[in-house]
């Protein structure tokens, strides 16, 4: 019997596991689909000769994450690789912002902007450089984060005090506004905001816009060499040396409670796997308390909260096998690995309200991916790998392009939304249709029916904006691993911090199963093994 079983083998899950195994735990992995990786895997499924990531790609979070730079996975086979350049935001004029990671590259991109940008870009990343460790320790640290906030909270009064916690709660075209005169920098920080699921004049989408070009700044946005399951491979390669397990095809649909505390899980072939310490779930939050734990065993405010828990927006993607580079009108663009696609902030906002009305946009914004410009191994040389993914409502009420799309994503839909993608890329990259090899769609049904955490192709494990976050993620009052039922905790996106590839839901979860089960008088004991008495202070 293993100490503990973990649902889903998505990175969350086998960070979980590792970190158990680290401690000495016996660790089962239960994965419903045929391999490990939830949405981070590849495959050369759009043409033999070209890798593809089929679901994630660029992990500014996994480079800047403690959690994973403490498993060092590179001594398990990782290696990231860069774009020259990090991300780029053309405009259809032919001017474009970018991102590198020398600050001084960025600035000067703003600069051609407007006069003074240069240096405002510089002011940001300064106070960035403050905040960074204490803001990341926080940011990675399960809810409250007692120590990282409180640091955190003096290195913000030194940065300005309120007037920067103000600065982070603004809408992200109200922060552009006031930090830059020209178009570059506020485009740069609203493209990246749009990485979730807010718009542009949402509360706290400037922080996140900030955090992300930030991030992009110091790490880049690196991608695993190889594929995007080469991160996967090394997880999966780190647990199994240590004694842990990962078995897939294996379906979860309950989890078994006796006397009550979580005890193990029943498969959908009837076997029961049990679990002498915890279990551990890397699913939905919907998945989790809505299927697999009976309702007699959870509080009827958490099931009442439940039915408000919001998705965050449903996700279309193509990939493509390109025989040339993108025809970029703006050079920078050809550097970069990720590339936004909108024509200016107000764009930006359009595409918002489209999806807020939910009509499908005429005009979607798009992350667009050069795989073979971030890491040569993707394709052959003088080709590339490429992919771009929007978003659409979960429940479409129009089309604003009145080409008949509605939701039902027929194989008729999915051409129409990737055409309409296709011509979308040709506004920035006039030629760019004709340098296609093969493509592949991946619509919202099809990326839930690769990972069933993907729930309508939500990516996020459910809204980024400010009222499901911190302690009201997933529901008002948690913010926290622990679950109603003793022994089960929540080890997925849809807990604290939320989405991204960066390990600090599992590792949360990992380390609330293991204080837990920690043995009486540790705590004590590993205090005056420090030098510290019960008080704290140091003798």
């Amino acid at each position: 019997m293993p100490d503990a079983v973990v649902i889903g083998a998505g990175p969350n899950g086998l960070v979980a596991a590792n970190v158990l195994a680290d401690a000495g735990w016996q660790v089962e992995v239960l994965e419903e689909q045929p391999e490990p990786g939830g949405a981070v895997r590849h495959d050369r499924g759009v043409d033999p000769d070209f890798v593809s990531d089929v679901f994630s790609s660029f992990y500014p979070l996994a480079a800047a994450s403690p959690i994973l730079a403490g498993l060092r996975l590179e001594e398990h086979g990782l290696r990231w690789s860069h774009a020259p350049s990090v991300v780029a935001h053309p405009l259809t004029d032919g001017r474009c912002a970018l991102l590198d990671r020398d600050v001084e590259v960025t600035a000067a991109s703003l600069e051609a902007f407007a006069p003074g940008d240069g240096d405002a870009w510089r002011r940001l990343h300064d106070i960035w450089e403050k905040l960074r460790p204490d803001l990341l320790g926080t940011l990675f640290t399960p809810f409250p984060p007692v120590r990282a906030g409180a640091r955190l909270a003096l290195r913000l009064r030194a940065a300005g005090g309120l007037r920067m916690a103000r600065s982070l709660v603004l809408p992200v075209r109200r922060l552009g506004e006031e930090e830059f005169r020209g178009e570059g920098g506020r485009v740069l920080l609203a493209g990246n905001a749009l990485h979730a699921d807010l718009a542009p004049e949402s509360a706290g989408s400037g922080g996140f816009g900030w955090l992300m070009t930030m991030l992009g700044q110091t790490y880049g946005f690196p991608v695993p060499a190889g594929g995007s399951g080469a991160l996967t491979d090394a997880l999966v390669r780190r647990l199994r040396s240590l004694g842990g397990e990962v078995r897939c095809g294996q379906r979860v649909e309950r989890v078994v409670v006796r006397g009550g505390r979580a005890v193990g899980v029943r498969t959908a072939a009837g076997d029961t796997v049990a679990a002498r310490r915890a279990v551990l779930a890397d699913l939905s939050v919907p998945a989790l308390y809505g299927d697999l734990v009976e309702p007699e065993h959870l509080p009827a405010q958490l099931l009442d909260d439940l039915r408000r828990f919001q998705w965050d927006f449903a996700t279309f993607k193509v990939d493509w096998a390109l025989d040339g580079p993108v025809p970029w009108q703006a050079e920078q663009a050809a550097r970069a690995g990720t590339v936004h696609l909108a024509d200016g902030v107000d764009e930006l906002t359009r595409f918002a309200a489209q999806l807020a009305m939910r009509e499908v946009p005429d005009r979607p914004f798009l992350l667009f991916g050069q795989m073979t410009t971030s890491d040569p191994s993707r394709s052959p040389q003088g080709t590339e790998s490429a992919w771009a993914y929007t978003h659409v409502p979960h429940e479409i009420r129009a089309d604003a392009a009145d080409e008949g799309v509605t939701g039902s994503w027929n194989a008729k839909e999915q051409e129409l939304m990737a055409d309409r993608m296709e011509r979308q890329v040709e506004r920035f990259a006039p030629g760019f249709r004709r340098r296609i090899r093969a493509r592949r769609v991946l619509a919202p049904p099809t990326l839930e029916a690769m990972d069933a955490n993907l729930v309508g192709g939500a990516i996020n494990g459910g809204t980024t904006a400010m009222h499901q976050q911190l302690l009201f993620r997933p529901v008002p009052g948690t913010g926290r691993p622990e679950t109603p039922v003793p022994g089960l905790f929540l080890a997925s996106s849809g807990a604290h911090p939320g989405g991204g590839v960066h390990g600090a839901p599992g590792a949360n979860a990992a380390r609330a199963a293991l204080h837990r089960h920690r043995p009486p008088g540790l705590a004590r004991a590993q205090r005056l093994l420090s030098g510290r008495d019960r008080t704290g202070t140091r003798r």
